[in-house]
Order: structure tokens, then C-alpha cells, then sequence
């Protein structure tokens, strides 16, 4: 009997100003802070791809140097076609041996291109569905204050801005850096064995345009920087502009917002002028710079030729050879600050991985049990609708406690950070069936209480006790299960009516989801909606209301039918007459279950067998409704409106 949790939202996802390598643009200036441990990690996800990265090195090595080697063929086809020139019936059989080897080798290229692009794609596909599946898994085993301590926003850029650009690398980014290499390596070396002369003036002007790429490259990465800062505060401040379009209005805040933008916006195409104007204006300056290598060196061959020191299929190679050196070089470059980044970004994904997880050191379990009519408890795989503890004992036997629900905090203390307690030494109990209610201002430490129930968060001092039982001992999926909580901002997945509810209790029958939507009064609107249970809610329930909303939560920990129920603000945003009609369904559901509830609405708790006042995390009175009011102190003052609550 699962109980329907969720996690105290940590705030609105909102982008959040992005730098280097966090968006698109620029990721030149972010490198990981560890490169080699980063890189050894990542390297231990190809494990499995072992034999398909041998395939992938050995056809791309083919690849680049059959381009390399088929340049080449362009010296001997030109000199022996410089021979025929005069003669009257020339013999073409050489050369057309040269033609159809020229031709076999990069066709052996063409189809190594095709094996190392198609198997890349294999490993980096898979790589990535395997990386994403460990951070998947492991968020689910964090703790809460994991959550509470990142916004929506950072913990959804490690699935799109990391995990993007680590896809980007692995895609492409790896088969075009080694490509380049061999490349640039093949071709330097027949340009050596061709002409040394001019290997020395290429290198030369390679150099020029080296340090060219290098100080307009510098500048352009400087603004592309602030350009992604600008943009991340323009995306925020349009994404909190558009979920607040209500109070905009409201306040007639429009001008203002407009005005907001507006220098945003001005400070967005400043910073974008000058990244694209950087970034414009390279390609042109490296472009030119090709043009006067090549014409330098056409030059030079030339002359070397008129001086008999080379022939001109020498020249024609190694003219070919000039064109497709530069290329790669610039290709290195942009690859290995791709990959940089990507690598930071791998970093921050293996940083939250490496993250403890939620720590659990329990040994009693939650079982079904049958009690026969002499008291005895036998555990059984039947649902029985009767749950026991199940307790190992010293001597290898296990000891059964029926769950009941009886609540006890001990001298609890507790502060979400030493420096601030936010529970100072309270005790308390509830026994089976009783409710219990938890009123009292903002920051009293009211939902404190059912987070450390729950055991979201471990005590400092202090124990509570379940059945007499220290919840410490009990395993935190069993004592959950135990549980179900309404919390005030009520979440509901994308699927029917029907499976929301059934959240709850993933093996709840129909008849019992049914059952369940009655007692929380939600059948009436459910039955009316298009399609009815089977009706699909997206974006969180947002063809709902949000009363309507609450009623299927409610439902939800009603099919659940735990012996604690936790009710958190459940019926703030449902009107008075609602409130009334479920009354008599809640108090079905209540029935011989322990209840805490959270309410700042006070004539919801009236009923509670007792009533907890609570301030600066401790309880300042406790008592019944008639004994609260009769002795005038807060409570009296809250609920006549001399006090009211924040």
C-alpha cells in the first residue's frame, strides 16, 4: 500500500543565468576540474562497446588515409599524362591502373566511413541511455534534502544542457577529432616525403593563422560568455514573467515588466553583436588566409618546377595536400573544446552520482498478516487488509507486532542545519484512531514534524516510536508504505483520472479506486469529466481545479488505506460546502487510524482528539478545543482572529 509522497517543491524552474558550456553558443572557456579522473570514469561506459571501438579506430583510420593516399595518385596520373603530350598513340593502360586503384581506394574509404558513423552511433547512443538510466536511478535513492537543496532548473540542466552536450561529443565530436588526427598526420607526412621545401613555408603560414584563430578566437569566446549570461537572465525573467501574468495584471505591472525587458533584452543583442560580429568575421580572415597559403605556395612549386627541382605531379599533390591541411587542424580545435566541455558537464553528472544515497539501516519489515481467534499472528501472502511488523530476533526467530498506528516522538530535536533547530525537544503521542492536529504560524515546525515522521530527514536527539517500535529500525520503503500523506500542493502524473488515484495502491482494483473517489467526495466531478476515470491529465492536472485537484490526492491516500494518514493543508483549497460533504467520507477513512493534520484553517481541527499549538518549534499549549478556547491563550487568540496565522 504505497503511500503517495511527494517532495516539498524547492522553488519555481527557472533558468538560471547560463555560462560556458550551460546553453548554446561558446563552451571553449569551461573545462572540467579533474580531466583525467573525469575521463577514465567516463571511458569505463564503453566497457561493453569494446569490440565495436576496435572496429570503429581501425575503419576510421582507413577512412582518413585512403582520402590521404587517394590524393597522392593525382602525382603519377598527372606525370604520366605530361608524357603523352606529342605522342600519336599513346598507351593508357598504366594509367587506367592507376585510375581504378585510385578508385578502389576510396571506395574502401566510402565504406569505412559508412561501418565507424553507424557503429559511433551505436556506442554513443547506447553510452548515453546507460548513463542516463544511473542518474535516473540514482535520484530516486536520494535523500529529500537533496531536492530541497537544488531547484527544478539545476537538477533538469544534468538531462539537457549536460547530458546534450555530452551526446554532441560522443555523436561526432570523438569520430571527427581521430579523423582529424590521422588526417593531419598522413597529410603532413606526404607532404614531407613529397616536398620538404614546401612543408616548411605551409607550417609557416599555419602558424599565421594559428595565432590569428587564437586572438579573434579569444574575443569572440569572451562575448559568446556573455552572451549566455544574458541569456539565461532573459529566459528566466520571460518564464517568471509568463507564470505571473495574474498578478502583472493584477497590479497593473505591465510598464514596469515591459521596462525589465527591455534592458534585458538591449543587454542580450549587445553582447550578441559582438560574439557574432567576432565570430563572423573569422571564417572570412581564415578564408583569405587559405587563398594566400595556396597562392604562396602554387607560386613556389611553380618556380621549383621552371628550376627542374620537382615535376609538376609532385606540385598538383601537394597543392591538393595544402587545401585539406588547414582544415583539420581548425576541426582539432573546435573538437577538443568540445570535448572539454563535455567532459565538464560528464563531471557535474558524475559529482551527483557520486552523491550518498539515501541511508537505510533498517531490519523490520511490514507484512500481511491473519490473526486467528485465539489472538495468534500468523504472516501470510494474502492481502489481507491486517499488517504486522515483522522483527528478527537473536535467536534467528521473527517476532510479529500489529501495526495500529500508535505515534510517539521522545524529546525530538532537530534543524534542517546545526546552526538553526527547528524542533526543540518536543514530545508527543497519538494512539491508534486518535487525530491529532498541528496548528500554529509559518516556521513553527508543523510539516517538520511529518517530514521527520516519514523520515525524510533522521533526528538529532531524541526517538520516535511506531508501535513502540523506533522508527530508526524500521525499513523506510515499509514504514512509507504505512503511511499516506495529502500534502496542500497536491502533484498529479501525466495519465487517467484512474492511475492517479491508483498511485496509491498500484494493485487497487477498479471497484476500490471507485470506493476510494467516493470517500473523498471526487466521483461527482470525476463521473461528469469527458471520459471519466479513464479521463487524461497533463501538465499536472491543469484542466482541473485545483479543489478538484486535492480531491483526487485525497482519493489517492483513501485507496491506500494506511493506519497513519497525514494530512497537510489537504483541504486549503477546497470551499467550506466541499469541505463539508467529505467530512463524513474522511471521517470513514479515519476510522481506527492514527491522523496528524496541518491545518491554518481552524474550524478543520475542532474535531481533534487533540490539539498541538505550536511556536518557534516547540509546543507552547496542547489540548482539546474546549480546553484550548477556556484557557485564552494562543489558541483562543488564533481562532477568535485576535492572532492571525502567517
Amino acid at each position: 500500500m504505497s503511500a503517495a509522497n511527494s517532495a516539498p517543491s524547492s522553488g519555481p524552474a527557472l533558468n538560471r543565468p547560463i555560462g560556458p558550456g550551460r546553453g548554446m553558443g561558446h563552451r571553449s572557456l569551461e573545462k572540467p576540474k579533474n580531466l583525467r579522473k573525469t575521463l577514465v570514469r567516463l571511458l569505463k561506459y564503453f566497457g561493453p562497446y569494446k569490440l565495436h571501438l576496435v572496429i570503429i579506430l581501425i575503419t576510421t583510420a582507413i577512412s582518413s588515409l585512403a582520402g590521404v593516399a587517394g590524393t597522392y595518385f593525382l602525382k603519377p596520373i598527372i606525370n604520366d599524362l605530361t608524357k603523352y603530350i606529342g605522342h600519336k598513340s599513346p598507351d593508357f593502360s598504366n594509367l587506367i591502373r592507376t585510375l581504378f586503384l585510385m578508385g578502389a581506394v576510396y571506395a574502401a574509404g566510402v565504406v569505412s566511413t559508412y561501418i565507424y558513423n553507424r557503429l559511433m552511433m551505436i556506442v554513443s547512443t547506447g553510452t548515453m541511455r546507460n548513463i542516463r538510466v544511473d542518474m535516473f536511478r540514482h535520484m530516486q535513492d536520494l535523500p529529500i534534502k537533496y531536492y530541497d537543496a537544488h531547484t527544478h532548473g539545476e537538477l533538469m540542466s544534468l538531462y539537457t544542457n549536460d547530458t546534450d552536450t555530452l551526446r554532441e561529443a560522443l555523436g561526432r565530436g570523438i569520430s571527427q577529432l581521430v579523423t582529424s588526427l590521422f588526417t593531419v598526420c598522413g597529410v603532413f607526412i606526404m607532404m614531407l616525403v613529397l616536398s620538404p621545401l614546401l612543408t616548411v613555408l605551409v607550417v609557416v603560414m599555419i602558424i599565421v593563422m594559428t595565432l590569428t584563430i587564437k586572438k579573434i578566437g579569444g574575443q569572440s569566446a569572451k562575448f559568446f560568455s556573455k552572451q549566455q549570461r544574458d541569456l539565461g537572465k532573459i529566459n528566466g525573467y520571460i518564464e517568471e514573467m509568463i507564470s505571473g501574468q495574474k498578478v502583472i495584471k493584477v497590479f497593473c505591472h505591465e510598464d514596469e515588466a515591459i521596462e525589465e525587458f527591455e534592458k534585458l533584452n538591449e543587454n542580450l543583442r549587445s553582447s550578441a553583436c559582438s560574439a557574432q560580429t567576432f565570430s563572423g568575421i573569422l571564417m572570412p580572415i581564415m578564408g583569405n588566409l587559405s587563398y594566400v597559403n595556396y597562392a604562396v605556395t602554387a607560386a613556389t612549386g611553380a618556380w621549383l618546377v621552371l628550376l627542374g627541382y620537382t615535376d609538376i605531379g609532385t606540385i598538383a599533390s601537394f597543392l591538393q595536400y595544402t587545401r585539406s591541411f588547414s582544415h583539420p587542424i581548425t576541426m582539432i580545435s573546435q573538437q577538443f573544446n568540445t570535448l572539454l566541455a563535455a567532459l565538464a558537464g560528464a563531471e557535474r553528472i558524475f559529482e551527483m552520482l557520486d552523491l550518498p544515497l539515501e541511508e537505510d539501516n533498517g531490519f523490520v519489515t511490514l507484512v500481511n498478516i491473519d490473526i486467528s481467534p485465539d489472538g495468534t499472528i500468523r504472516e501470510t501472502s494474502r492481502k489481507t487488509g491486517l499488517w504486522a511488523w515483522k522483527s528478527p530476533g537473536e535467536d534467528g526467530r521473527y517476532s510479529y507486532t500489529q501495526v495500529k498506528g500508535d505515534v510517539r516522538f521522545n524529546n525530538v530535536t532537530f534543524g534542517y542545519s546545526p546552526d538553526k533547530i527547528v524542533i526543540n525537544n518536543i514530545s508527543l503521542y497519538a494512539k491508534p484512531g486518535q487525530k491529532i492536529a498541528l496548528v500554529g504560524s509559518t516556521g513553527a515546525g508543523k510539516t517538520t514534524i511529518t517530514n521527520l515522521l516519514n523520515r525524510f530527514y533522521d533526528i538529532d536527539q531524541g526517538e520516535i516510536l511506531y508501535d513502540g517500535i523506533p522508527i530508526k529500525n524500521i525499513k523506510k520503503d515499509d514504514l512509507r508504505r504505512s503511511l499516506a500523506m495529502v500534502l496542500q500542493d497536491t502533484h498529479l502524473f501525466t495519465g487517467t483520472v484512474r492511475d492517479n488515484i491508483r498511485y496509491g495502491k498500484l494493485d487497487a482494483t477498479d471497484e476500490e479506486i471507485l470506493r476510494a473517489a467516493k470517500i473523498a467526495n471526487a466521483d461527482f466531478f470525476i463521473s461528469h469529466l469527458p471520459h471519466g476515470y479513464d479521463t487524461m491529465l497533463t501538465g499536472d492536472g491543469a484542466n482541473l481545479s485545483q479543489g478538484q485537484r486535492q480531491l483526487i490526492a485525497i482519493a489517492r491516500a483513501a485507496v491506500a488505506a494506511p493506519p497513519v494518514l497525514v494530512l497537510d493543508e489537504a483541504t486549503s483549497s477546497i470551499d467550506t460546502r466541499t469541505e463539508a460533504l467529505i467530512e463524513s467520507g474522511m471521517n470513514k477513512l479515519m476510522e481506527g487510524r492514527t491522523v496528524f493534520v496541518i491545518a491554518h484553517r481552524l474550524s478543520t481541527v475542532r474535531n481533534a482528539k487533540a490539539i498541538m499549538v505550536m511556536e518557534n518549534g516547540e509546543i507552547i499549549e496542547r489540548g482539546d478545543h474546549d480546553s484550548l478556547i477556556s484557557e485564552h491563550g494562543k489558541y483562543y487568540q488564533l481562532y477568535t482572529g485576535m492572532f492571525e496565522l502567517d
